[in-house]
């Protein structure tokens, strides 16, 4: 008896142990994930994006010059779910327009380092342009990323946001790119939902299948380390912190339940948000879809490296949708 005693409580311990160290680890990748440096170094610099985009981008800086010199950048903020205060830039066209991007920046971005693509919409095909600063990005307040899921809600409130700055008939595009990608595919299964008339239609851009399928990836990748069970308990962890679980921010559910329009672009050597990614999110999603795999293209540079196939192929297919 004693020694089944000693047993059970030996088991006890080591299983309160593993427990106590699962939970430990689980909170450590959750923080790691969800609150990395780049928060508060890189997507909160806001100088330094601006001096980033003027460097990697020369023609954005008369153009930002020029929009400034006209006062024509503007600041505009909204409230999200949880009363934190939001932020995002806009830009009227430089003519009376209807046509509207809505341009969702990636994890640690911001609205500014999205400004590249704001150039191919307002400077190049005349559009109105609003950049929103995710939750917890930019200028917008917030304690966590939410990686797309809780976003997608934020986003239906800057579509509302758009109709007030720009007028009740506009006609928008959302087009983000990597962690902004996924949000404009799980935006894009609340169609049906939205209490705003919908875009016509979506451009993501080396956007991930799930945050589930994203950060087992990365915790092969970065640590060698199995999904189960430390990614089952940091989503548990997330789930009762943060309201949302990695599973259930699914892109790939959602563009399920999608009938508008989108153009896929992913680059080929992607291997941060793996290539391979695309083609389940492609084959989900009903017709009418383009797809555009860009030759030798790395994690979110399919823009930077070629400027002017990208503007073409946005260009024909937005054309498409939006008049």
């Amino acid at each position: 008896m004693l020694t089944m005693k000693r047993f059970i409580q030996c088991t006890l311990i080591t299983s309160l142990v593993i427990i106590a160290l699962l939970m430990g680890a689980g909170y450590y990748m959750l923080n790691y994930a969800l609150r990395p440096e780049g928060l508060e170094t890189r997507s909160r610099d806001i100088p330094g994006s601006y001096t980033y985009i003027y460097k990697e981008y020369p023609e954005l800086k008369p153009w930002v010059d020029s929009l400034r010199t006209a006062d024509a950048l503007w600041d505009t903020f909204l409230t999200g779910e949880g009363e934190e205060r939001l932020h995002a830039l806009y830009v009227h066209a430089a003519r009376p327009t209807k046509k509207t991007a809505v341009i969702v920046h990636g994890y640690t971005d911001n609205a500014v380092r999205m400004l590249p693509i704001g150039y191919l919409y307002s400077r190049q095909l005349g559009y109105n342009i609003l950049l929103p600063d995710l939750h917890a990005h930019g200028q917008s307040e917030g304690e966590a990323a939410q990686m797309g899921w809780l976003d997608r809600l934020d986003v239906q409130r800057w579509l509302v946001k758009a109709h007030e700055l720009f007028g009740d008939s506009i006609e928008m595009v959302v087009h983000g790119i990597s962690m902004g990608a996924a949000t404009t595919m799980m935006l894009s299964g609340d169609v049906s939902s939205m209490n705003v008339r919908p875009p016509k239609c979506f451009v993501e851009d080396c956007g991930y299948t799930s945050v589930w399928d994203e950060f087992k990836g990365e915790l092969k990748n970065q640590f060698g380390l199995p999904s189960f069970p430390l990614l089952n308990v940091a989503s548990w962890l997330c789930s009762v912190k943060y309201g949302w679980a990695f599973r259930e921010a699914s892109a790939l559910e959602q563009v399920k339940k999608c009938a508008l329009p989108m153009l896929f672009i992913h680059g080929d050597a992607d291997t941060f948000v793996p290539t391979w990614m695309v083609h389940p999110l492609y084959e989900a999603k009903p017709e009418p879809k383009e797809l555009w795999l860009v030759p030798g293209a790395v994690h979110a540079v399919s823009y930077k490296e070629n400027k002017t196939e990208y503007t073409r192929r946005v260009q024909d297919f937005v054309d498409k949708y939006i008049r």
